[in-house]
């Protein structure tokens, strides 16, 4: 039970999540298909099917479906080596020493690929209009950095970064773009889908994801030749010879006709999914009314994202006093005014699960020696969240007075409606 501005609200008996996957039928026929044909390994009609299905949609030339979206991350780290800079050396990966540009906040999965291959990860700090990479700082970190060859791009929540200027600085630089659409399959961009604006694109069917197949995820690419290298190192690299023939390093990493079952009836109801979604972001933001808070930024004018997880911040003004060390949150509640910690504590005593925004790359521990660039320069450099004129380090900005809502298209629009309640009561 929760008790906020005088008001008491029970905990929901089931469990209220943030998004988990929702099925329809489908899936447990092209399940049964793989079973009943015997097809339960790494190829067959359901992973056939699904590259068919996703080139169609996203409307790139070829697809490979694999064991997950960081998988398909890391081959496109590979590729873009082996490339940019020539096969590696036995024992090494292929941006041995080489720093790649990557979005800050974000999951740790867009970034740990790179240092798979040997490269050396350079943050790039957030924009505030659309909570991607932003391209200014982008522009400043090929100053410090003008060798940088590939910049590693996310769109978070579902929203699509500011595509045209971040190429515009890649193709100002000779760079190359790996897009990272884990989180946004079915957004746009100017009517054009993410996942088809790098030279690799890769997207996710994990299980919280808007399509899941439990597992899986793709590398999507114009290109021939890298699809048919990603088909082969991803089965172990094997050579077409009557023995089992390796002539360069290879992994397990080819999705399962059973997996790509479930994502292929899961694809059936991208739009379906998509609509529902957006209607939840929609009550959030008009329950919210009143609040000092904004929801995540979207501009459909130019990108219609596929409103994955719904977001709000707080307003600086509005923020409690909040402190958070790299395992625990403290807060110290205040009349009007709330914190992330105290809204996601104040949910998950009535049984609903929230999540904080991605906590950016350059403070976390394993990564705190790396560089991190803003729209200023050296974002190390600087020890204050804030100067004259605006944010310094715009990630952490989001990070200390945002959340992620409960966003699970399951939810009852009466689980929603107290969900928001709950959230009022924080700023009582």
């Amino acid at each position: 039970m929760f008790s906020g501005s005088n008001r008491k609200f029970e905990a929901f008996k089931d469990k209220v999540w943030l998004a988990s996957p929702t099925m329809h039928g489908e899936e447990l026929e092209y399940v049964k298909h793989a079973y009943e044909t015997n097809w339960m390994s790494t190829v067959g009609e359901n992973i056939n099917e699904i590259e068919k299905a996703v080139t169609g949609l996203i409307g790139t030339k070829y697809a490979v479906a694999l064991a997950s979206g960081t998988s398909a991350l890391h081959l496109a780290m590979k590729l873009a080596g082996e490339k940019l800079y020539g096969m590696p050396a036995q024992g090494q990966g292929a941006l041995q020493g080489k720093r790649v540009f990557t979005s800050d906040m974000t999951f740790s999965a867009t970034v740990n690929p790179i240092v798979y291959e040997g490269g050396i990860p350079v943050f790039i700090d957030t924009d505030e209009e659309t909570w991607d990479m932003d391209p200014v700082a982008l522009e400043k970190a090929f100053e410090i950095y003008p060798e940088v060859k590939i910049v590693v791009m996310a769109h978070l929540y579902g929203t699509p970064s500011k595509i045209d200027e971040l190429t515009a600085v890649c193709d100002r630089h000779g760079a190359i773009i790996i897009e990272d659409a884990a989180e946004s399959l079915g957004a746009t961009y100017k009517g054009r889908q993410t996942g088809s604006f790098g030279k690799y694109n890769c997207i996710s069917f994990n299980g919280n994801k808007i399509v899941t197949g439990s597992s899986g995820g793709m590398l999507l690419t114009d290109d021939e030749e890298a699809a048919k290298k990603v088909r082969k190192w991803s089965t172990q690299s094997r050579e077409a010879a009557p023995w089992y023939q390796h002539e360069e390093l290879g992994y397990n990493y080819r999705m399962s006709n059973v997996i790509a079952g479930v994502v292929r009836g899961q694809l059936l109801h991208l739009d379906e999914h998509i609509t529902l979604k957006k209607r939840i972001y929609e009550r959030y933001k008009e329950g919210l009314k009143g609040l000092p808070v904004k929801m995540n930024p979207i501009d459909e004018k130019v990108a219609v994202p596929n409103y994955w997880l719904s977001c709000l911040i707080i307003d600086r003004d509005a923020l409690c006093r909040q402190t958070r060390d790299d395992g625990q949150a403290l807060f110290m509640g205040e009349h009007g005014k709330s914190c992330p910690t105290e809204i996601l504590e104040a949910m998950a005593s009535v049984n609903a699960e929230g999540r904080p925004i991605w906590k950016p790359m350059h403070a976390q521990p394993y990564y705190r020696m790396n560089a991190f660039v803003t729209k200023g320069g050296n974002g190390r450099a600087r020890t204050n969240a804030y100067i004259e004129g605006g944010v310094s380090d715009v990630g952490m900005d989001i990070f200390s007075r945002g959340l992620c809502l409960p966003s699970d298209i399951k939810m009852t629009e009466e689980q929603q409606d107290r969900v928001i309640e709950v959230i009022r009561a924080c700023f009582g």
